[in-house]
């Protein structure tokens, strides 16, 4: 297997950071000759709708039952604990022909049985080295990312629309980068999304900011119908204006990398 490629994608919520992802899923089914995991790392879990997969199991669920078997049971229980970890995450697999999806679910459960914690990110990372593209959608603070799912990012993209309050997040979170407080990435750029015509204020407060720009997505008033309709945006037609964007803003993204 070639090296592998980590994309993680991050933003305020209700920036359309889901449907962004959605679409990022949809370019890369088409461009990765290999294999594709996308996992959703946002406790809000939107993403599954927005690719139309189902997600009955997540590792939040899997950590729930993990937990109350370690906390109640015995020494002999504990000690089978890692091969049913093991099982247990790969059930949480849903793996179809173009790609793959894993999600991540809540995992703030009261208490906390780090053994359990190292088992699970171990049975996360033995999945995720079978694949070699992983696409990450990541929670604003990438709490889910630091703790449970991987070490380090190839390409962070951070999300936003023109609002104050989604320019402060990716603030915010380049911050954390720069202060070592998530996983250590190449490269970290922001997307503008549901942008205007003229993105130049913000392509100010990039500079500003010394935030690689990454590109920008329009509005699209058919992603906006998809999304209304609970239809999967992975079948959005190819030559749709969006998704042309969020393929741009890919190659953009490994350009930088490269």
């Amino acid at each position: 297997m070639s090296e592998q490629r980590v994309i993680a994608v991050c933003g305020k919520g209700g920036v359309g950071k889901t449907a962004f992802t959605a679409m990022l899923t949809k370019v890369l089914m088409d461009e990765v000759p290999g294999k594709l995991l996308v996992v959703d790392a946002d406790p809000a879990l939107g993403l599954n709708y927005a690719i139309g997969r189902e997600s009955e199991v997540t590792i939040g669920s899997i950590r729930e039952m993990v937990l109350e078997k370690a906390e109640k049971g015995t020494k002999k229980d504990l000690e089978e604990l890692a091969d049913s970890v093991e099982y247990l995450t790969a059930q949480a697999l849903d793996e179809k022909e173009k790609f793959s999806f894993l999600a991540m679910g809540r995992m703030n459960t009261i208490g906390c049985f780090c053994s359990v914690n190292d088992l699970l990110k171990g049975a996360i990372e033995n999945i995720m080295h079978s694949f070699d593209v992983v696409l990450i959608d990541g929670e604003a603070g990438l709490e889910q990312i630091n703790r449970q799912v991987i070490e380090k990012i190839d390409t962070l993209i951070l999300v936003t629309d023109t609002s104050f309050r989604g320019l402060q997040t990716v603030r915010h979170i380049k911050k954390m980068v720069d202060e070592g407080l998530v996983p250590a990435c190449k490269n970290l750029g922001v997307v503008f999304n549901r942008a205007q015509s003229d993105v130049t204020s913000l392509k100010e407060f990039a500079e500003k900011e010394h935030i690689n720009v990454i590109g920008s997505v329009p509005y699209d008033k058919q992603v906006e119908e998809f999304d209304l309709a609970g239809r999967p945006l992975l079948e959005l037609p190819d030559n749709n204006k969006a998704v042309l964007a969020v393929k741009d803003c890919l190659k953009c993204a490994e350009e930088a990398v490269s």
